[in-house]
């Protein structure tokens, strides 16, 4: 499912990471790829909240669509 649909406060694994290469590399460089952990803290306007690793990210909704857990 697309990471804005899923649950908030449950720990998620990245199943696939759906974007183009230029978005692919960003998403890498962050540690977001397949078989990481991460959860969705909350949604706040157009943004996504998530834990990963030790910090707290905000992704855009659309950005955050391309993600799979």
């Amino acid at each position: 499912m697309p990471l804005p649909i899923a649950p908030t406060g449950v720990e998620l694994t990245v199943k696939k990471v759906l974007a183009d290469e230029k978005n692919k590399r960003h998403f890498e460089n962050l540690g977001i790829i397949a078989g990481a952990s991460l959860t969705v803290l909350s949604q706040v306007g157009g943004s996504v909240i998530i834990k990963l690793h030790d910090g707290r990210l905000a992704l855009d909704k659309g950005l955050a669509m391309k993600i799979l857990v």
